[in-house]
């Protein structure tokens, strides 16, 4: 599991850094890439990285600004002519089906793969055997939605010498105790999973909030989180200006990944105002408070542990 950053800009694309985008990479969990935000260019980013459209299975909208969502009729468009046959569905708040479906129409684009636009409320948004995706909302201008990501927990891993030593050669019982299926012996034993299994493996959660100032919610959606991606548009000292543009410093993101107990924060969507000069010092008052913290840049990629 990796999260890569496309676009980890403010407001307009600039030299150094384009507008919002992540891709989590979930190639290994389920061959697939999960998109959070669509800003412009987005597509244009893609092709410096080796991800693949195709792959793109889900895409998860924070809000409607521009700098958020005017990449996402393009990367869509173009996955048709891209090999991508597969359903994609577009997950953010309400006017993001009016959006799509008009731009689409408009340009007269008719796209080669199914597509469900879902328009989220608070609460889970997405669940299957592995993954569980929750929406709060933040506090920003408009509606903004934060994303909580959740692994499910896993079987732990197989003790096999402790089946040997029960008589039990590798084979398909080895393949049901490892999925939770009792097994009967010859003998008429019955075989408990719980007994040659190590630890559940507890899932990764990974935490991406949308533009918001310093709140509760975003509290809630960071507890315990393995990652947390915060938006950090100013510089400590900027609290004043940040609140009256609904955003928050790198002091606050820190404030938040601490109260949280997060295991790492990446500060991302700064300000054009800081040029790469800046950048260390941004990310040193982020460590003042919380020391695990580093900065987004576009093209870099974070790596997401299997909890041990």
């Amino acid at each position: 599991m990796d999260l890569l950053f496309l676009g980890t800009g403010a407001g307009i694309p600039a030299k150094l850094r384009n507008v919002t985008s992540m891709a989590l990479k979930l190639l290994e969990e389920r061959g697939t890439v999960w998109l959070f935000d669509c800003g412009e260019a987005t597509q244009h980013q893609i092709l410096h990285t080796s991800l693949k459209p195709r792959r793109i299975e889900k895409i998860f909208i924070t809000h409607m600004h521009g700098d958020h969502i005017y990449g996402l009729p393009g990367l869509l468009s173009s996955r048709s002519f891209q090999g991508g046959e597969t359903e994609v569905e577009v997950y953010g708040p309400k006017g993001l089906k009016d959006y799509i479906e008009i731009s689409l129409s408009v340009s007269g684009t008719c796209l080669k793969y199914p597509l469900k636009i879902i328009e989220a409320i608070e609460g889970v948004i997405f669940e299957d055997e592995d993954f569980k995706v929750e929406a709060k909302l933040l506090d920003h201008g408009i509606p903004s939605l934060g994303y909580r990501i959740m692994e499910k927990d896993k079987p732990g891993t197989l003790q096999a010498d402790k089946l040997k030593e029960a008589g039990v050669m590798p084979g398909p019982i080895y393949r049901d105790i490892k999925n939770g299926i009792p097994a009967v012996l010859a003998d008429g034993t019955v075989l408990n999973p719980a007994d040659f299994l190590g630890p559940d493996i507890k899932g990764r959660v990974i935490t991406i909030l949308g533009d918001t100032r310093m709140c509760a919610t975003a509290l809630e959606l960071a507890r315990d989180a393995d990652l947390l991606v915060h938006e950090a548009t100013f510089q400590a000292g900027e609290e004043t200006m940040a609140r009256d543009y609904y955003h928050s410093t790198t002091v606050q993101a820190a404030e938040i990944a601490k109260q949280a107990n997060a295991k790492k924060l990446c500060l991302t969507h700064i300000s054009a105002r800081y040029e790469r000069a800046d950048w260390a010092m941004l990310t040193d008052e982020a460590r003042t408070v919380f020391p695990d913290a580093d900065i987004a840049e576009d093209f870099k990629e974070f790596h997401i542990p299997v909890n041990k």
